[in-house]
Formats: structure tokens, C-alpha cells, sequence
């Protein structure tokens, strides 16, 4: 599960690319990341079901379109 859950970050956030320096940053991206991992998981962007990927795509060209959705969590 864990795994999982890494593998998930990595892919859709590139999360082993991250080469933060400060210790606090980096920490507080992670922690941004995770968040924005569990919204994309809880809502749906299109009449069909699409990766995590492609949702934060969708989301970040239109993201007024889904910003009443993501405040309703």
C-alpha cells in the first residue's frame, strides 16, 4: 500500500525529481503533494474515468471550472 502510494506520487507529481534543498520546503511540498493526491482520487473531471495524471492536466489548463468541485470535498 505504501508502495503504491509512493508510486502514485512519483508518477503523477515527479516527485523523485524534487531536488528542494531546504529542509522545510521540501517538507511542506509533500505535504501539498499528498493533499493534491487524496482531491485527485476523491473527485471526477470527465464523463469518463481518467488517470491521476490526466486529471491534474485537466484541472491546471481550466482550473475554474473545477474549483466550485474541489471546495465541495
Amino acid at each position: 500500500m505504501v508502495e503504491s502510494y509512493h508510486w502514485h506520487l512519483d508518477v503523477t507529481f515527479w516527485e523523485d525529481g524534487n531536488h528542494t534543498i531546504e529542509k522545510q520546503a521540501a517538507y511542506n511540498l509533500n505535504i501539498m503533494r499528498k493533499l493534491s493526491l487524496n482531491i485527485l482520487k476523491l473527485i471526477e473531471v470527465g464523463s469518463k474515468a481518467f488517470s491521476l495524471k490526466k486529471k491534474r492536466y485537466a484541472i491546471g489548463t481550466n482550473p475554474e471550472k473545477h474549483l466550485e468541485q474541489i471546495m465541495n470535498l
